[in-house]
């Protein structure tokens, strides 16, 4: 098929480059060329500015496609131009959205079907994502578009852009640091593998039972945060000095007024959306719709993951140039001798 993918340099969109190239699609890239990447041989490159009509009309004048992936639409605006630009030219278009959108819930795992946070207390980056789901599941309904959503629960996997996460408990590992772990360690989250969704988002190409569908995309394993520490433990080799924080302390930190705080504590076991989702919820997405849609299944358990984005870690050095800022973890580790 000829596939369309806007961004395709960076972490999930490079992912789904590899995924579409190694299956033999004929694959063209758009983007502003400002982020380097080792794109595939053969990886058509495309130049255009998603905040720039006039930028984007020349890049897709005269381009049609079978499929069109929309991994760097982060608002209404841009969305709206991509779909104005190439509508009745393209024959699916898959928008990755995020499973931030949703609000907290007592009843797990998260669906589709489970009700969206659209209160002040939601984030600008998941009300932008559900404003443009908003509009393709309208156009779909009002004029047929194919369209399709994919919300990715937090991506794992080489070439994160979020070090603070897999890349944070290596190094803190590595560096013999203790590993601070919320409360009695039992609540229970999840990931997804990067290559998992890449995979995912191929095999819905161009299938109308996909269309006007969200589909949520995450990992099979879910853990709980001392067992999140104890695969990162195994896997890198190093026997992890455990401090558990207080309820007290954690729940201190989460109320926090400033969003670094909040940040800081939401990255001591990866945490989803700690804006809306408790440090104690237990957090967690069901991905049954693509399973029964389209038969995905994902490859990776959680130690595979970690095994295997260890290895790209060692590989290219991050041990060795990677610095954080631990003055937030010190901190709670003071208040707690």
């Amino acid at each position: 098929m000829k596939v369309l993918v806007f961004g395709g340099t960076r972490f999930n969109g490079l992912a789904l480059v590899q995924e579409l190239q190694r299956t033999g699609h004929a694959v063209t890239v758009l983007n502003r060329g400002q982020s380097p990447a080792q794109l595939p041989r053969g990886v058509r490159e495309l130049r255009g500015d998603r905040n720039d009509e006039a930028s984007m009309r020349e890049a897709l004048a005269g381009q049609d496609f079978d499929v069109a992936f929309d991994v760097s639409g982060y608002t209404l605006p841009q969305v709206q131009t991509a779909v104005n630009l190439l509508m009745g030219r393209v024959a699916h278009y898959i928008f990755a959205s995020s499973t931030v959108g949703y609000a907290t819930s007592k009843l797990l795992p998260i669906r589709e079907s489970h009700a969206d946070l659209r209160t002040v207390q939601q984030n600008d980056y998941a009300r932008n994502k559900l404003d443009c789901e908003d509009y393709l599941f309208n156009l779909h309904r009002t004029n047929g578009f194919p369209a399709s959503t994919v919300p990715f629960s937090m991506v794992f996997g080489p070439h994160n852009i979020i070090p603070d996460r897999e890349q944070r408990m290596f190094t803190r590992l590595l560096l013999g640091r203790p590993i601070l772990i919320p409360g009695d360690g039992t609540s229970v989250g999840m990931v997804g593998h990067v290559d998992d969704q890449a995979r995912g988002m191929r095999m819905m190409m161009a299938n109308p039972i996909t269309f006007g569908k969200r589909y949520n995309l995450s990992g099979q394993d879910c853990y709980t945060d001392e067992g999140y520490v104890d695969v990162f433990e195994e896997v890198v080799g190093v026997a992890a000095n455990r401090v558990h924080v207080p309820a007290a302390i954690m729940d201190e930190l989460w109320k926090s007024p400033d969003p670094r705080t909040l940040s800081g504590a939401a990255h001591f076991i990866q945490k989803v959306a700690p804006h809306i989702h408790h440090w104690s919820a237990n957090t967690f997405f069901s991905s049954d719709r693509l399973r029964q849609d389209v038969g995905w299944e994902p490859e990776y358990t959680f130690p595979g993951m970690v095994a295997q984005t260890y290895d790209w870690f060692r590989r290219e050095k991050l041990d060795e140039s990677l610095e954080f800022d631990f003055a937030l973890e010190d901190s709670v580790l003071a208040r707690l001798k």
